[in-house]
């Protein structure tokens, strides 16, 4: 039996990801921030831990709890947050914040993984990107600038493990059905001012109503967490798996539009986003 360790577990992708795999085999180490979400995980027949990606500490050990229990043959990094607004009105702690969880908390977790892959002759890195990591829209800076670096490290890292058997992998979901905005909302409070922000009828006309107000109806092209999960498994799983799994059509068309359109053109396609 293989472990695989997860990041981001509480609810969403990594909560359906860990289940799917678990399905599937795989010893799972389903990890989140709170240790309450951890217990949940429990009770649900997981094996979890508290791992906070924003925290140094909290990185070195869960790295170390999970390699007490055995090798670790797959990382899921999937532990990531939101945080909504105009760029203008960005606080230079709102943006280091969320850079810490979304960037280098992974970035911290993967390398602190590697020695040990290379030590079993074998691993896997699958990293939870986004379509805001092909092309970013209005409101998102925050959460696209963290998945633009976060594919262009990956990115890196695939070229540089490709002379060892460390497989690294990027998936790129589009509109999933996730609690990821309604989770958005503290941070949004905390780090915008939208209220002083020239901006705020713009706030008051889009975003407000995206934030707080349910959807009048679903997105049309929304799928549910358990299509990225299978893209999961197919990566780890897989003996060649692909650089890259697109995962809803804007996923897709992003992807085209980003080889195929003038930067006016994608500029146009995505303020229509």
């Amino acid at each position: 039996m293989k472990t695989a360790l997860l990041t981001g577990c509480s609810s969403g992708i990594g909560r359906d990801a860990a289940h799917l795999l678990k399905a599937r085999g795989w010893h799972v180490l389903a990890t989140c921030r709170r240790e309450e979400d951890a217990a949940t995980l429990r009770a649900e027949g997981l094996e979890s831990f508290a791992l906070d990606l924003a925290s140094d500490t909290s990185v070195a050990d869960g790295v170390a709890h999970a390699l007490s229990l055995g090798p670790v043959h797959a990382l899921v990094n999937n532990g990531a947050y939101a945080l909504p607004g105009a760029v203008e009105d960005l606080p230079r702690g709102g943006l280091r914040e969320i850079f810490e969880t979304n960037l280098f908390g992974t970035h911290d977790l993967t390398r602190r993984l590697i020695p040990q892959f290379r030590e079993i002759g074998e691993g896997r890195v699958v990293t939870i990107s986004s379509v805001l990591g092909l092309v970013g829209v209005p409101w998102r800076g925050a959460y696209a600038a963290t998945k633009f670096a976060l594919e262009g490290l990956t990115d890196i890292l695939r070229l540089e493990m490709a002379d060892t058997p460390i497989k690294i992998v990027l998936i790129e979901p589009g509109p999933i059905g996730t609690d990821i905005r309604l989770k958005s909302i503290p941070h949004f409070e905390r780090w915008i001012d939208w209220e002083n922000s020239p901006r705020r009828e713009q706030y008051r006309a889009t975003l407000l109503k995206r934030l707080y107000q349910p959807a009048a109806k679903k997105d049309r092209f929304e799928l549910p967490p358990r299509a990225v999960s299978e893209k999961i498994a197919q990566a780890l799983e897989s003996a060649h798996p692909r650089a890259r799994y697109y995962v809803t059509t804007p996923t897709y068309l992003s992807g085209i539009g980003r080889r195929i359109l003038s930067t006016r053109a994608l500029d146009w396609f995505a303020r229509r986003s």
